[in-house]
């Protein structure tokens, strides 16, 4: 079989040649040197000659994107895989370009290409997900971003790719999935109204979800009058949930957690009489499970409004025996430290129910107060500010919800109100 020599080859041997020529001959130092000099021109013609046209492309190609002019970059890196079709960087290169020129139809071959070579490239997965989704790809564009998204560790492209993710497994009736999506998102972006959005619209998706197949599977049930009041204390609608509350006590008195939530119910009553029927229901459920820390919480509020705060006292310890953490209980016996003149003890518990949940209004104002008894007067107006300021956005929050509510025209029409 015949050896075709490579000319880069070939010129190698050329210049070892004339090296060693050099060195054999009795010529003077400045002709030697002379010599070494041309075979460093020769060498270096040599390594001009070597550049190959898809290096030449790639190079102008990121002067391009150097300079800030993607679009000249694009038929560079073109060029270059038509010299090279496999080079990887160019093609991972022009469909992020391609992508970023919204050309979705050209980036995403040159995407999967990268992505088929190299599936590590998280990014560009990512990319190619999104411009999937994009052409109308859904199922090859869940797959990618299902791949991607976990691995992404820029909140940018995280979040963009996951509210894609979620929009995609929403659309697919996975709701389950996308809460999961939601969830890693709010880890890298807490505060992110765009996740918070996509947070709330799943949980009310699952919350429908539920209640259609709780209102097909069991119309009649106890639970699904408990559902019923959930929904309609949520609407301020307090006689009808507490209408709802009493029928599911009837149907099911066993109900777990059932007394507890009329109890509540009652005691947002606007009615003396009505609001008096939470305690025998506290009762009830603490009878009904010992461990009902939220009841032994209430219990003890109700001996405190009376004035009875050695009982209210036993009721707060025994709910924190329960539960070190419940708040109820830590800001009902901080009050009553307070009053027998463990102040700083008391603010030390408000300081821990705060740090806890910041948007606690009672907190905030009792905390205030102790600080005021201490002097702390800055400390002070600051928990003052934080309590108007929470209980502004909560009332907010009140009023949106029974907006929502309102009945629609059509559901006010004479028809429906003679029904």
């Amino acid at each position: 079989m015949a050896i075709h020599r490579h000319p880069r080859l070939h010129l190698t041997w050329s210049t070892v040649l004339l090296l060693a020529t050099i060195r054999r001959s009795n010529l003077a130092r400045v002709a030697r040197h002379a010599a070494l000099l041309a075979v460093v021109s020769l060498v270096h013609c040599l390594s001009a000659q070597e550049t190959s046209p898809a290096q030449l492309h790639e190079r102008r190609a990121q002067e391009y994107l150097a300079k800030k002019q993607p679009k000249l970059a694009i038929p560079e890196f073109q060029a270059v895989l038509a010299a090279d079709p496999n080079n990887l960087d160019a093609q991972a290169n022009l469909g992020v370009l391609l992508y970023f020129q919204h050309d979705y139809a050209t980036a995403a071959p040159y995407l999967r290409q990268a992505v088929t070579q190299k599936p590590d490239l998280t990014k560009i997965r990512a990319l190619l997900g999104l411009a999937e989704k994009a052409l109308n790809q859904p199922a090859a564009a869940r797959t990618d971003l299902e791949a991607a998204v976990p691995q992404l560790s820029e909140p940018p492209i995280r979040i963009q790719a996951g509210l894609a993710l979620i929009e995609l497994d929403v659309a697919a009736q996975d709701l389950d999935k996308a809460a999961i999506t939601a969830a890693q998102l709010r880890e890298v972006a807490p505060t992110d109204p765009q996740v918070l959005y996509a947070t709330y619209r799943i949980a009310t998706d699952q919350a429908g979800e539920a209640m259609l197949s709780l209102s097909i599977a069991a119309p009649n049930s106890a639970q699904m009058h408990q559902a019923m009041a959930h929904e309609l204390e949520r609407a301020r609608d307090i006689p009808a949930a507490i209408t709802n509350l009493r029928k599911a006590v009837e149907i099911d008195p066993a109900l777990p957690g059932i007394h507890y939530e009329l109890a509540e119910a009652l005691r947002e009553s606007d009615d003396p009489k009505v609001r008096a029927e939470a305690e025998p229901q506290y009762k009830l459920a603490i009878e009904q499970d010992p461990r009902d820390a939220r009841s032994a919480a209430a219990l003890g509020d109700l001996a405190a409004d009376h004035s009875d705060f050695a009982t209210a006292a036993n009721f707060y310890q025994q709910a924190l025996a329960i539960d070190p953490h419940q708040p109820d209980s830590a800001i009902g016996l901080a009050r009553i430290r307070s009053q027998q003149g463990d102040v700083a003890g008391a603010a030390q518990m408000l300081e821990q129910v705060v740090a806890a949940d910041p948007t606690n209004t009672l907190a905030h104002y009792r905390l205030s107060g102790v600080y005021r008894k201490l002097g702390r007067i800055a400390d002070a107006k600051r928990e003052v500010d934080d309590y108007q300021r929470y209980k502004e956005i909560k009332e907010r929050m009140r009023t949106i919800y029974k907006n929502m509510r309102q009945e629609s025209p059509e559901d006010a029409s004479p028809a429906k109100a003679q029904d």
